[in-house]
């Protein structure tokens, strides 16, 4: 089966940019005007002259002779250009979306031509039932999570300067207009990019909300609305309080390795979202009463209606008289009041911890979506069908999506965490046991009338107690949708799942005999080791009848965490993408075995060597079977804002998760290759992983890597930059790179431009491939086969963005002598992976495909030149300080670490 392209983008729709390059001039020109109001022309002669000395190959003894002052005006003015051409680009591509429904129809259109397509055709192992489908569309379930991941380098300050710009930029601009984007690039160049200290993890809460809440607002009620119109063309009429679509969150919940999130904190995080929830529905109820102005006077109402409202005209004596009286004779104005007045009582009570009050306050959503259904069935029972289906149906929908607490919180532990505290309370010698040895220890337990008796516990094993009971505490406040999940990172063994799921039994979520499951319990397998695990694991499990039983209380549904990060830090790009697909093949295989739905959790980054890349082509690459309507995925950092940041952009990314889930579910729910294809493709795969895993370990494991990593990046600086409330290293690591986390780790390698993460060692698997004569079948995969056409396509992209003549200039200023070596060795290999993916894909030139694209990188490495050179220089300097650098010289760095992830849209 051909590999079919990724939906229209600005590559193949656009064949003119001028507007784009128009819109950047604009803004360059504005930027150089604010430059001489705010510092003087000076400042301006000096930009220019750099980026002509840098262009002709010099600059570097014009950077070196600039003050430290000079330097941070410098770095601020490249670095505020890239966020202006990052925003400009963003207008553009919400321009180009416009233009691709204009003439191919949206995403969720597409996905249904396919489904329909498919449908009529029924070819042997892809034939489907109309009740196939609609059983299908009822169990989905997509779940982008957001999570506080520390790679976003930007402030929020800056990212709201940039909204404006972008919504004047997305304008007929006239001289007015004009006069509104120059004071607000005069406003993003008074505003520190820089964090005074390090966000608290209610900070982090915060950010996500800011996105959350214009989701619920704006765009979840379109795409839903329009999922259900186009549903309509397979017949299937979709539930208005149906939930195929929620979202995520780790924020407030992500323990691992983050000693600020205490208990405390979740129950924190989780009032606050909740609030925030709360505020927009009342919003919500704020517009649906003004538009519904329908008066009895001339249509009727249902007899439910009506008596629904005169309950709640009983429960609320605060209803105010203006509107009883103005409104007597609407009842659907006195019926959104109600809600909104029901809406207030709901959080106040959360505020004051307060007992439910039937019919003042809403126990949950289904409550409040009840009343709004209410409404919607009167209204189309007296001829208001369009307005059922209108604004209220898409309001209805949108609070079945976030419900009273916006997302569900996912709450994550180390493994470690719960075998130290088990340790405590178990038979002596228990923590010396294996993970074969602890599992049927733990399954008896498990299956014990009575718990644990946990009261006492050391510092370290309350605190993780804590986290269960806050748990409970939260569940049984706010609702089950409040916390479904508990996920358990470095998992290693059935046993650390079931540890978890015993501390659980002790605080009250889980009691088997008594039928009571609050909450399911997902690995998250991480490395190499555990991913060629995850049959074995997963099997023991499900093949335990205790275990089997807590999956048939959480509706015979096992989650399952795959780590992007780590495994690609452990064994590179290539090993890491292979295991990865292949652990996703023997876990599905696993859970059909025992008659279990999967829910695969993505945990993918920013960065392709974080499992980046893009949405859709990623869905629709997953293995047959393994996206059976169930899947979560984080968005992370920089990916987020980039992701929601505008309307449109917000919209479409939303649709196409959306679509391509809907694609996988029901277009791969069987083998797409013929048995001999895929047994050829595996070997393949296989060939080119293993000779990649070992060029990479070669590297990593060399003893003298970690100094040169540690030299040729400016990493050591990353925590200076105060991103997240997250340490950039592991607490209980030992030194070098195992203490390093991967966001650090891509986040090195990528500012030096370097990018060893993205793409080293695949050149060498390409050509042990390639000289063991398979050269027709990686044409045939590439052509074939989505996830090795992705895999290639994302290697492509990261090696456009590696530049090892800049990487050069860090190693010769920074590097000692003695460990050049390494340069040569990654310039060889990445020489060698260019050279294969060229002959692979036919091309002369790295995205040669995609001219637009390549051009736009070419731009940008025209500015980011003399960005990389200051942060060289200002490097060096700092190094050189001793142990207590100037503040200013060190501002300076960090203000080119900024402007280097604004240039290359990426950190981590």
């Amino acid at each position: 089966m051909p590999v079919t392209q990724s939906p229209a983008n600005a590559n193949n729709i656009a064949s003119d940019d001028a507007i784009l390059r128009s819109d950047v001039r604009k803004l360059g020109d504005l930027l150089g005007q604010s430059l001489v109001r705010q510092e003087g022309q000076e400042l301006l002669d000096l930009v220019e002259s750099v980026r002509k000395a840098v262009r002709e190959g010099g600059g570097i003894e014009l950077l070196e002779k600039l003050s430290v002052e000079d330097s941070v005006q410098l770095v601020r003015a490249f670095s505020t250009y890239f966020h202006l051409a990052n925003v400009a680009e963003q207008v553009h591509r919400a321009r180009v979306l416009a233009q691709s429904r204009a003439v191919g129809g949206s995403w969720l259109s597409r996905a249904i031509d396919k489904i329909e397509e498919a449908y009529k055709a029924q070819t042997p192992g892809h034939s489907f039932t109309h009740a196939d489908l609609e059983q299908w569309v009822s169990e989905l379930m997509v779940r982008p999570v957001f999570t506080a991941h520390p790679t976003e380098a930007a402030r929020r300050s800056i990212l709201n300067k940039l909204g404006e710009v972008a919504k004047l930029l997305d304008q007929d601009l006239n001289p007015r207009q004009n006069e509104r984007l120059a004071e607000t690039v005069d406003l993003l160049w008074q505003t520190d990019e820089l964090r005074l200290n390090r966000p608290e993890p209610l900070d982090e809460a915060m950010n996500a909300l800011y996105y959350l809440d214009d989701l619920a607002l704006n765009t979840v009620p379109e795409v839903l609305n329009d999922f259900a119109r186009e549903l309509k063309r397979l017949d299937i009429d979709l539930p208005v309080t149906a939930r195929p679509l929620t979202f995520g969150t780790w924020i407030g919940g992500d323990r691992d390795g983050n000693p600020n999130i205490t208990a405390q904190v979740t129950e924190d995080a989780i009032a606050l979202q909740v609030a925030h929830a709360i505020r927009t529905s009342i919003s919500a109820m704020d517009e649906l009463r003004q538009m519904l102005s329908i008066s009895t006077r001339i249509v009727g109402t249902t007899p439910e209606l009506q008596a629904s409202i005169e309950e709640d005209l009983k429960n609320i004596p605060e209803f105010e008289p203006r509107f009883l009286r103005l409104n007597q004779q609407e009842p659907y104005r006195l019926k959104a009041t109600a809600i909104a007045h029901r809406l207030i009582f709901t959080r106040n009570r959360h505020a004051s911890q307060a007992p439910h009050v039937p019919g003042r306050d809403y126990a949950n959503s289904a409550e409040l979506i009840a009343d709004l259904t209410l409404m919607r069935d009167s209204l189309a029972a007296h001829r208001g069908e369009l307005i059922a289906t209108g604004f209220l149906e898409r309001t209805i929908r949108s609070i079945a999506a976030f419900g009273l607490t916006h997302a569900t919180l996912d709450v994550r532990e180390h493994s470690d965490a719960h075998h130290n505290l088990l340790k405590q309370v178990m038979p002596a010698g228990y923590i010396d046991l294996s993970h074969n040895e602890k599992f049927p220890v733990l399954i008896s337990e498990l299956a014990k009338k009575s718990p644990l008796d946990l009261t006492t516990l050391d510092a370290a094993g309350k605190k993780t107690f804590d986290t269960f009971k806050a748990i409970d505490d939260l569940i049984a406040r706010f609702g089950p949708e409040v916390i479904e999940t508990y996920i358990i990172s470095m998992t290693k063994g059935a046993d650390d799942l079931v540890a978890a799921a015993v501390i659980g039994k002790a605080a009250g979520l889980v009691d088997l005999d008594k039928k009571i499951a609050k909450i399911g319990f997902a690995p998250l397998l991480e490395t190499v080791a555990e991913l060629r695990a995850a049959g074995e694991i997963l099997e023991k499990l499900l093949s335990d009848p205790t275990y089997r039983s807590l999956v048939g209380l959480r509706d015979d549904v096992q989650e399952v965490m795959l780590g992007y990060s780590d495994s690609n830090k452990d064994a590179g790009i290539a090993t890491s993408q292979w295991e990865i697909h292949r652990a996703q093949r023997a876990l599905r295989d696993v859970a059909m075995k025992y008659g279990v739905k999967l829910r695969l959790f993505h945990g993918r980054g920013g960065s392709v060597g974080r499992g980046g890349g893009p949405t859709y082509d990623a869905l629709v690459a997953l293995p047959w079977g393994s996206v059976d309507g169930q899947i979560k995925m984080t968005e992370q950092g920089e990916v987020i804002s980039d992701k929601y940041a505008l309307p449109a952009l917000a919209r479409e990314n939303v649709e196409l998760t959306l679509a391509a889930s809907l694609e996988a579910t029901i277009l791969n729910r069987a083998a797409r290759q013929s048995p001999a294809d895929l047994a050829q493709w595996n070997e393949c795969m296989n060939l080119i992983s293993d000779n990649s895993f070992a060029r990479y370990r070669k590297l990593i494991d060399h003893p003298d890597l970690p100094a040169y990593f540690y030299a040729s990046t400016p990493v050591e600086q990353l925590g200076n930059l105060f991103l997240g409330s997250r340490p950039s290293r592991r607490p209980d690591a030992a030194g070098g790179l195992d203490s390093l986390r991967a966001i650090p780790w891509v986040f090195g390698w990528t500012q030096s431009r370097q990018i060893v993460p993205g793409w080293f060692g695949v050149g060498t698997g390409l050509k042990a491939a390639r000289e063991a004569g398979k050269s027709d079948v990686l044409k045939k995969m590439l052509k074939e086969w989505h996830f090795f056409h992705t895999f290639i396509s994302n290697v492509e992209m990261t090696l456009a963005k590696t530049d090892l003549v800049t990487a050069k200039r860090y190693v010769e200023t920074l590097v000692p002598t003695e460990l050049h070596h390494f340069l040569d060795t990654i310039t060889e290999e990445f020489e060698l992976t260019v050279k294969e993916i060229l002959a692979l894909t036919e091309k002369e030139t790295l995205l040669g495909d995609q001219p637009i694209l390549a051009r736009t990188l070419q731009v940008r490495d025209a500015y980011l030149s003399p960005l990389h050179l200051l942060q060289v220089n200002l490097l060096h300097r700092v190094r050189t300080a001793g142990e207590a650098p100037d503040a200013m010289l060190v501002r300076a760095l960090l203000l080119t670490i900024n402007g280097v992830a604004a240039g290359l849209r990426n950190t981590g």
